[in-house]
């Protein structure tokens, strides 16, 4: 077969297009042949979004204007679950909410009612019960108390209990403390709440 004549111009275009597919061959082999090499991915990598802070769920009751299920940021406060449901209502009595305890998931915060006539509810004493159920995570020492078998040396107990721990889960959780065994634990149940 006859070569077909080439122009000095087309023979250096041909020898540079040569050249440069040795040289990225070249390039390919020896990146395949070293086996560190990774190629690069088929999509590029992307960070996934920071995942949402966690949240508390928490039950408000009582003497609220609109009680219910609240989903709250971690860190958040009575104070913060209170003006959630719409803020206490007008029959509500705060004196013996502990605005500033901090919310721990599946709390529930009850907020009494003033007793008729524009009574406090006041801690009960001499060993009987008070009105409503007495909110481990937010009552005062004084409020606890009030609780039948309790004095005041056993309150403080679970006062410094709940600041070393956080916010009660379960009644059960008192036995943990000291003072209070099956017996006063079964005796309390149903006249406080985690």
């Amino acid at each position: 077969m006859p070569a077909l004549p080439l122009s000095r111009r087309q023979a250096l275009v041909v020898a540079g297009a040569l050249a440069i597919v040795l040289v990225v061959a070249g390039k390919l082999l020896t990146n395949s042949g070293s086996g560190s090499a990774h190629p690069p991915p088929a999509f590029p990598v992307v960070a996934a979004p920071p995942a949402p802070p966690p949240r508390l769920v928490v039950d408000v009751a009582g003497a609220v204007r609109r009680p219910g299920l609240y989903r709250l940021p971690q860190g958040s406060r009575v104070a913060d679950a209170v003006a959630r449901a719409g803020g206490a209502s007008a029959k509500a009595s705060l004196d013996g909410v502990n605005l500033a305890a901090p919310l721990a998931d599946g709390e529930q915060v009850v907020v009494p009612a003033r007793i008729p006539g524009g009574q406090v509810p006041a801690a009960s004493s001499g060993g009987s019960a008070p009105a409503g159920p007495v909110s481990l995570s937010t009552a005062t020492a004084e409020q606890l108390d009030g609780l039948p078998g309790i004095g005041p040396v056993t309150a403080q107990k679970i006062v410094d209990y709940r600041t070393q721990h956080g916010a009660f889960h379960s009644v059960d959780e008192l036995d943990a403390i000291s003072g209070i065994g099956p017996a006063k634990l079964d005796q309390l149940r149903g006249l406080v709440v985690p």
